[in-house]
């Protein structure tokens, strides 16, 4: 016999790869979370780029078809498995790098609280991206208070994490935006200078405002982008991908007159106790600043599909898109 009163809930369901139309949201059955996870009733959904390489079929490890789509939610808990101690039921919690969060209810094996203030919305904005940035940032690059870092392509939901979480540790942070609009967004977000990378000259600009380049970069578009940035490196500085859809060419000379050095970043190769510490410490960012993932676009569960055409193909992206489960 079902622990829960309801036997079946909405889902958005990938029967195969290929571009938005092959989403379905269907009635599916409702998830039995065991002693470990925690039922969570959504009420929303992120929406992320890497969901959509997914869906494509245009990713290194892809799931069995068919498969709930979605990874990073936020809602209410509302049912606890026996060895679950740091939530409860009742409580708002976010989470992130789940799978199939973009349905009404979702088993959940890291839950994080929401703070107080914090929408549905926003906490549905954070897994991904803003554990993506604190990988980033703090994980594998190690940046602190006095360095200066780049964050190049700084609107959309990973670079504006960046922004907002260097602001956070005191780290002078500089970013790029796509137009005069994404320029002004980028200066909420506690940007020391923003440039717009759609005009010509504006890393001419940048490397007379830093003549001493930058410590870290932190590169949205490596396939448009990369060359150029080790041109803007300080000495021993540090380019990191986050983002890339082609092929590259470099001037490896550029690495030798500054020591420089490139690395990648992939929130898939975190481990449990690093993604927990992560999601810990984002929490402790929400509750000691006033910062909040800014929400460019909400959308009904049955507009999935046209989100993922969205957040691929809007140009000048300013925040996060999100699927609202609950009004």
């Amino acid at each position: 016999m079902s622990k829960f009163i309801r036997t079946t809930a909405r889902a958005a369901l990938v029967n195969r790869f290929g571009g938005p139309e092959v989403i379905e949201v269907a009635e599916c059955g409702m998830p039995v979370p065991n002693d470990n996870q925690v039922l969570v009733r959504n009420h929303a959904a992120g929406i992320n780029p890497v969901e959509t390489y997914i869906r494509a079929g245009q990713y290194a490890k892809l799931p069995t078809t068919p498969y709930v789509t979605g990874k990073d939610g936020a809602g209410v808990v509302e049912f606890v498995g026996a060895n679950v101690k740091n939530v409860k039921i009742g409580d708002r919690v976010w989470y992130g790098m789940e799978s199939g969060s973009a349905a009404d209810y979702i088993n959940v094996t890291r839950p994080f609280l929401l703070p107080e203030g914090v929408t549905f919305s926003e906490g549905a904005s954070l897994g991904v991206p803003y554990l993506t940035a604190y990988r980033a940032l703090f994980h594998l690059a190690g940046a602190k208070t006095g360095d200066v870092i780049l964050v190049h392509g700084a609107s959309g939901g990973v670079g504006s994490a960046l922004m907002q979480l260097a602001a956070w540790k005191n780290i002078e942070a500089v970013g790029t935006a796509g137009s005069k609009h994404g320029v002004q967004f980028v200066k909420r977000l506690g940007a020391k200078q923003v440039y717009n990378h759609s005009e010509a000259g504006y890393v001419s600009k940048m490397r007379a405002d830093y003549p001493g380049g930058f410590n870290f970069i932190f590169e949205m578009a490596a396939h448009t982008n990369l060359n150029t940035d080790l041109g803007l490196l300080a000495p021993r500085g540090k380019v990191a991908v986050i983002g890339n859809r082609d092929e590259t060419k470099i001037n490896a000379r550029q690495l030798m007159a500054t020591e420089g050095a490139v690395f990648g970043v992939a929130l898939g190769l975190s481990t449990d106790a690093e993604l927990s510490d992560f999601g810990t410490n984002i929490v402790k960012f929400l509750q000691e600043t006033e910062f909040r993932p800014l929400i460019n676009k909400e959308y009904s569960l049955e507009q999935i599909g046209q989100a993922h055409k969205d957040i691929m193909e809007n140009s000048g992206a300013k925040g996060n898109l999100v699927v609202k489960l609950v009004e």
